[in-house]
């Protein structure tokens, strides 16, 4: 298994909003044997699937090393471990405000699913909607 902790911190790089997820959560996520874990030295991504569905339950690449391909090819490992495990149905969530992940999601073939207004909270107090993206597995 990947070092949590350092898995954390390059997620405490990348997101405010949602919060960063600590080392024990990741950890808890990667022990469930329907997660799996895709891993570059300077990012990764943890998928899910199950059931007939998948879904991308973060990504996350270094600040430092963006605009590389990095994002693209875990989504791309993404798609094709989603596939293996039977997914016919992609889903995921992103900041309704985080127009480089949304460009990144939409180059790789997710199309608009729904809303949830106010799903994620900034620690002023202020809300931000969550888009749910999807795509055929």
């Amino acid at each position: 298994m990947a070092d949590a902790v350092a898995l954390a911190r390059i997620h405490a790089a990348c997101f405010s909003v949602p919060r960063p997820w600590n080392a024990a959560e990741i950890a808890d996520l990667l022990r469930q044997p329907h997660n799996f874990l895709l891993s570059d030295t300077a990012g990764f991504l943890i998928g899910s699937a199950l059931l007939g569905e998948a879904e991308l339950l973060t990504l996350a690449v270094d600040p430092g090393h963006r605009r590389q391909g990095i994002g693209a090819r875990l989504i791309a490992g993404f798609l094709d471990e989603a596939s293996a495990r039977g997914a016919e149905r992609i889903f995921l969530e992103v900041a309704a405000d985080n127009a480089a992940a949304i460009a990144l999601y939409r180059r790789a073939g997710f199309t608009d699913a729904g809303r949830r207004r106010g799903y994620y909270h900034r620690a002023d107090g202020s809300a931000i909607d969550a888009l749910v993206l999807s795509r055929p597995g």
